[in-house]
């Protein structure tokens, strides 16, 4: 390991070994591939992640920091793996940094014993060469990824401490990360770099049109930062082309149904570069596809993912078109259950309730007990069955306990992951039906709600991640924090 003092210099050592790694796997792959012979012994040795290393030894009491995260636990050695460290950049450096200014940490960065599995880079064109790859072939000489190793116990709060061994740096190793960087392409069909940090999690098609036809009004307008619109299949449209662009062609011709749970991506930028855009996922309807996608999304470390979708209303006073912004959960999904349990409160996050009530007040044109007929906040009870209506008679007193007053099949769950994995979370959902009341959607009645209700909504979650980028570090809240919490955000 090699000892560095300014972080700056740390994360581009990070960058350098990473480079280094990959482009070495890459050639020997290429030439097994071309017929040339597999890699010994010696060459794998340099097909490893770069590790960075944090030592804290002080020479007094701890300093008392009062923030979520930059925090030292205890004295001793925090490490972790890392992959991707060019994109992940600004991240880095922004968790480093006040370790050192702080706690005084010294910094160590080296290659890891985790050697890089070659599928993860076998997607940057070696598949192109001459002799077609064989995946039990490539395995006998090559890394291959071994899902032993590829786990959420830090996150999950199942990591113990062996010996002297160094404590985690982050919830994320290198090897999960980049299981999930490959996971994001195949379910959402766009690169996972194209990701933004803000996030929109819908269950219908019907928000994606309105989410194409914002972002080209956005790139149109000229507004500050914003750069491109990506759509799944790498479908791009630049701030030049979008005046002249049809959503509707443009959507017509992304291959969105090749995919499970299809990504759309307003690319922007800050003043210092970083990215502040927001990416839109159809996760489509149910628990599991919600666990998924957020299992994945979460190793990018985005600021605040928001449910904005349909439920069915629980009150006779409630009209279709009202909207429920939960403040509370009752997860029925099961999915979640081992994980965190039911019995664990997930709480809502004062800033994200409050951004979101803003946002709708600005966008309806509507306050005071005006806005309270229309939204209204309680708790929203999340199934794993669709069809639970045919035993109500089971679930009637639990939903009258709960003082529920939305149903669906993904807020819960969505919530749940927010909380476990340190993702800022929140669910702002529309009335689309009213089971309990003898409201159900019939074709036409859908279609005239969905006309009408759908843009507005789309509009109330666009700018309550506006209200929140504004102050994404008070965001970031220690509610979401365990007592022996990995420094890295």
């Amino acid at each position: 390991m090699e000892a560095i003092a300014e972080v700056g210099v740390a994360v581009e050592r990070l960058i350098a070994l990473h480079a280094e790694a990959t482009q070495a796997l890459q050639a020997a792959l290429a030439r097994y591939l071309d017929g040339g012979p597999p890699p010994d012994a010696a060459e794998r040795l340099k097909f490893r992640y770069p590790e960075i290393r944090v030592t804290y030894q002080p020479s007094g009491p701890m300093p008392r920091i009062s923030r979520a995260t930059g925090k030292l636990q205890a004295p001793g050695t925090y490490a972790t793996t890392v992959t991707q460290p060019a994109h992940f950049r600004e991240y880095l450096i922004q968790q480093l940094r006040p370790l050192v200014e702080d706690y005084g940490v010294s910094l160590e960065v080296g290659l890891s014993a985790q050697e890089i599995p070659y599928p993860y880079v076998l997607e940057a064109g070696i598949g192109s060469s001459r002799r077609a790859p064989d995946g039990a072939d490539l395995a006998a000489w090559f890394p291959v990824p071994l899902l032993s190793v590829v786990g959420d116990e830090v996150a999950d709060g199942l990591w113990e401490q062996r010996g002297d061994a160094p404590r985690p740096l982050a919830l994320f190793d290198a090897v999960r990360v980049d299981y999930s960087l490959r996971r994001l392409v195949h379910y959402t069909g766009s690169d996972w770099a194209c990701v933004q940090p803000w996030i929109l999690l819908t269950n219908y098609h019907r928000y994606v049109d309105q989410f194409v036809r914002h972002g080209l009004e956005r790139l149109a307008s000229g507004a500050e930062g914003f750069e491109e619109l990506i759509l799944p299949g790498g479908v791009r449209v630049t701030r030049g082309e979008a005046a002249s662009a049809d959503p509707a062609a443009l959507i017509a011709a992304s291959p969105w149904h090749r995919f499970q749970m299809p990504a759309y991506h307003l690319v922007a930028r800050g003043p210092d570069g970083a990215m502040q855009g927001t990416t839109l996922v159809n996760i489509g309807v149910g628990p599991s596809n919600a666990k998924t996608i957020t299992d994945h999304l979460a190793v990018l470390r985005p600021h605040c993912w928001l449910m904005v979708g349909h439920c069915g209303g629980l009150r006779q006073s409630q009209r279709m078109g009202d909207y429920v912004l939960a403040h509370g959960y009752l997860r029925r999904d099961r999915i979640l259950d081992a994980l965190v349990p039911p019995d664990v409160p997930v709480p809502a996050l004062a800033e994200v309730q409050l951004a979101l009530q803003a946002a709708a007040a600005e966008v309806t044109g509507e306050d005071g007990d005006a806005l309270k007929r229309r939204l209204r906040t309680g708790t929203v009870v999340t199934y794993d069955d669709r069809n639970w209506e045919l035993r109500f008679t089971q679930e009637r007193r639990v939903i009258n306990l709960s003082r529920a007053i939305g149903v669906d099949m993904e807020s819960g769950t969505i919530a749940a992951q927010g909380y476990r994995l340190r993702v800022p979370y929140g669910t702002l959902l529309c009335i689309s039906d009213k089971p309990l009341h003898g409201e159900i959607k019939l074709p036409g009645a859908a279609n005239a709600f969905y006309e009408r209700a759908v843009g507005e909504h789309l509009r109330i979650g666009l700018a309550a991640l506006d209200v929140l980028r504004a102050d994404r570090n008070g965001l970031h809240s220690r509610k979401l924090r365990s007592f022996d919490e990995p420094p890295f955000r």
